[in-house]
């Protein structure tokens, strides 16, 4: 008996010792890149948690130099920013800051350098529609308007095409284009909800041009209904 379970033993010992021979190589190698491939990715996670931290240190300075009006101090930060940390979050919210700041200061032509690298350099599409909307706005002021235009056509993200539209507006109504200006401020208005105190901006602007929106037939209707419900 024992003979026997002594040669089965052997023989799943010869039966495993195949079975490395055969697939041990690939075994072991796999077993290394996953271990390499955790450690990268481990190693990868620490470098975006320190990148992230050290741009979010570089861009607490930045706003303390902003809220002073400091702008040769946001700048030379900003400058370090986009050298060190180009795509991060960080970078595209310190470049609307300063061109902010630049543009109270009057330096239009620097803020739209400041903007222009903000729309071809963020790797976030909300961070690039804001700076279109305000880029369109900084070639407006210097009378660049198919410029700005150019800058509305294209490149919003969704949530910003109300706004687009009504700097559209803007933009048409300083070329003295009445009516174009209203067909965007229209555009603007149907596309804001209703609760939002901006689209009584747009209306505002829509009934200064004598274009003023009619009534939405759901509010008459409730009216209505209103009216007929009393004793």
């Amino acid at each position: 008996m024992a003979t026997s379970l002594d040669l089965e033993e052997q023989e799943q010992l010869d039966q495993l010792k195949h079975f490395w021979r055969t697939y041990g190589n690939l075994i072991t190698w796999t077993i290394t890149l996953c271990l390499v491939a955790y450690a990268g990715w481990m190693g990868w996670q620490w470098w975006q948690r320190d990148q992230a931290a050290k741009a979010g240190g570089m861009f607490g300075e930045l706003d303390r130099a902003v809220q002073v009006g400091d702008l040769e101090r946001s700048s030379k930060v900003l400058a370090d920013l986009r050298e060190r940390f180009p795509s991060t979050t960080y970078a595209a919210q310190a470049a609307l800051l300063t061109a902010r700041l630049q543009v109270d200061k009057g330096q239009l032509e620097a803020a739209r350098g400041t903007l222009g690298w903000a729309v071809e350099k963020s790797a976030d599409d909300e961070y690039r529609s804001i700076a279109r909307l305000r880029l369109a706005g900084v070639l407006m002021d210097q009378k660049k308007f198919d410029e700005a235009l150019a800058q509305l056509g294209t490149g919003i993200a969704e949530p910003f095409a109300a706004l687009a539209a009504d700097r559209r507006g803007d933009i048409l109504m300083a070329q003295g284009k009445r009516e174009e200006a209203a067909t965007a401020y229209r555009q603007a208005y149907d596309a804001l909800q209703v609760e939002l105190d901006y689209r009584r901006l747009v209306e505002a602007k829509l009934v200064a041009l004598g274009a003023a929106p009619a009534p939405a037939a759901s509010a008459s209707a409730s009216a209505a209904s209103a009216a007929g419900a009393k004793p």
